[in-house]
Formats: C-alpha cells, structure tokens, sequence
C-alpha cells in the first residue's frame, strides 16, 4: 500500500486534533499514519505544530522515537533545550521530560513511533516545574511563552 502525501497530509488518513484532554498545547494535530500491522504492534505518527504553537509538557512510563521531518523547532528533552531541524532522530526514554516548540519561525512537524499499548500522559506538578526551573536554560525555555 502507498499512501501519498500533499501539504504534510496523507491520503485516506484523517487530521485530528493534538489532544482531547485538556492538556496545555498550542496549534498542533496529528494524524496516525498506521496502527499496527500483522506482528508489529506500534502506531506510528505524525505531528505538525504551527508556527508559535507547541506540544505538552510531559513525561510517560513509554518510551518513543521522533524523527523530525518538517521544519525547525525548540525540544525540552529531560535536563536540555536543543534546537531540533528536519532529520534529527530523537529518543525519548520512559519518563523524559519533553516538549516541542515550533519557535524558530516556520512551522515543526514530526513523525512518533509508539507501542500501540502504551500509558497517559502525565503533567508535571508545581514543584516539579520549580525544579526544572532551577537549570537555567529550561527556566528561559518555560518562561518564552
């Protein structure tokens, strides 16, 4: 099968909404490019955050793999601010800190491996952001917006 795209859009794959649970994000959606196949049991998928907009901060017991395929951007990845560009690999391990940013004037999107069968998200609380803020660079990254 061969699913062609425009516009970062492929065919017979629906454009959904970042998230439905009232997590804190800014102009973002996502599509599910697949949901598991025969023997393998991951989802993969791809985000695009809008200029200006950003994922959730957050952490979960799974871990994921990126795979920046548009744009630049900002990450928070546990204890660093990187600027992330188009073909950057990343992996995020069980209970990383993380967030993109599409703060580099153009739009960032990417595409996320995940185990189809993985937790929720988890928010941090007010004390674990005053810890992160005590690193000087993800202090600056949480307070730009």
């Amino acid at each position: 099968m061969i699913r062609k795209h425009k516009d970062y859009c492929w065919d017979d794959v629906s454009q959904l909404v970042y998230k439905e649970d009232n997590s804190p994000f800014r102009s973002v959606t996502r599509q599910v490019l697949f949901d598991g196949a025969e023997d393998i049991p991951c989802q993969w998928r791809y985000f695009e955050v809008a200029p200006g907009g950003y994922s959730t901060l957050e952490h979960h017991q799974h871990t994921h793999w990126v795979m920046i395929f548009r744009g630049k951007g900002t990450a928070l990845l546990g204890d660093e601010v990187q600027a992330v560009s188009f073909g950057d690999l990343i992996t995020i391990p069980a209970w990383q800190w993380h967030q993109f940013r599409a703060n580099r004037g153009e739009a960032l999107g990417f595409l996320c491996l995940v185990n189809q069968e993985r937790d929720k998200v988890t928010l941090p609380t007010d004390a674990e952001l005053t810890a992160m803020k005590e690193n000087p660079a993800i202090r600056d990254f949480l307070e730009e917006l």
